[in-house]
């Protein structure tokens, strides 16, 4: 087997400890990767100029697998997100946020394991046509749904549920009042499902589906959804876990993915060694199960669950007193 290469983006902030954590288990497991570093956020822009420099793209582009810390778009006119660029480029149009809870965090629940499958290149979020007039009276944006758009999603959600055995889509819709973009979404939907008649289909208004995922989160399994609510969704779920240090984030596309810790960049604890690297290890995890690895993934799994519930080596967001050194150390000695 041909050594796999894999770009890595350390991030800002915490970026790089959490990244170097993943590193240490991905290489402790055997996966024998190549790493290939590339710059991206305010790290780039200080050594190149520019947020997102021209070799980073071609290194993404050229080993096609990316591990990506957290990135700082510096807020304010000019900068566009990061993230939202890497999509558009990559044509990732997959954002796959799935949440498990472990014993041993601080999590409202037990038991949830949700994967929301998010459109991640159309609708509201993609900032098309955003307009101020002259005189800052008035606002505008456009939201755009095209069915190849909807249809690539709504099936990347059931070919996902039927891999892993998942029983159930719901898909998530705002069809009564945005008849129109939501109203194509909702239908595309609906003609997807019937092609998959081993999987149960449910539909599901954005505004109940907050509710419902708050009172009742166990009725859900894979929510598919358009990008703005998917973006508002997946936080809430990772909100059931623990928060956004429990969340790992992947971007698919046809032919290239990024896999992510979906939290900031935590500017405040930078350098502190007190960064929880959980959501970088799990998307970790997901990379490895893109690249068919699911034994060496299901070992970090269970490791990283075996950490938490013992609490040994805990950093303090999961009730510890540790950092993110201590905390890789008893993944690795797990492992």
């Amino acid at each position: 087997m041909s050594q796999q290469s894999i770009t890595v983006i350390r991030g800002d902030g915490i970026g790089p400890d959490i990244i170097d954590s993943a590193l240490q288990i991905l290489d402790k497991v055997g996966c024998n990767f190549t790493y290939e570093f590339a710059d991206a956020g305010l790290v780039a822009l200080e050594k190149h100029g520019e947020l997102l420099p021209q070799e980073t793209l071609d290194l993404i582009a050229k080993n096609k697998v990316t591990l990506k810390g957290p990135l700082t778009t510096p807020v304010g006119e000019g900068f566009t997100s990061i993230n939202v660029s890497l999509r558009k480029q990559f044509q990732l149009y997959a954002n796959l946020r799935p949440v498990l809870s472990f014993k041993g965090t601080k999590a409202r629940y037990e038991d949830i394991d949700i994967i929301t499958v998010r459109e991640n290149t159309e609708g509201m979020y993609s900032g098309l046509g955003q307009r101020v007039s002259e005189d800052g009276s008035e606002a505008e944006a456009m939201s755009k749904i095209t069915r190849e758009g909807a249809e690539r999603i709504v099936v990347f959600a059931y070919e996902l549920a039927r891999r892993e055995g998942r029983k159930k889509v719901t898909a998530v819709h705002k069809a009564n009042i945005l008849k129109s973009t939501s109203g194509l979404f909702l239908k595309v939907a609906r003609e997807v499902g019937e092609r998959y008649p081993d999987i149960e289909s449910s539909e599901m208004i954005v505004d109940n589906a907050c509710m419902q995922l708050v009172m009742n989160p166990h009725q859900f399994d894979v929510i598919v959804t358009t990008n703005l609510f998917g973006d508002i969704l997946s936080d809430l779920c990772a909100g059931l876990v623990g928060g956004l240090g429990m969340a790992p984030g992947a971007n698919i596309g046809k032919d290239c993915a990024i896999f992510e810790a979906v939290h900031g960049s935590a500017p405040d604890i930078a350098g502190k060694n007190l960064a929880n690297p959980t959501s970088v290890i799990l998307a970790s995890v997901q990379m490895l199960e893109y690249l068919g690895m699911a034994d060496k993934a299901e070992k970090i799994r269970s490791a990283l669950k075996d950490v938490i519930e013992s609490g040994d080596r805990t950093t303090r967001d999961l009730g510890g007193e540790h950092g993110t050194t201590d905390f890789t150390q008893a993944m690795l000695e797990r492992l």
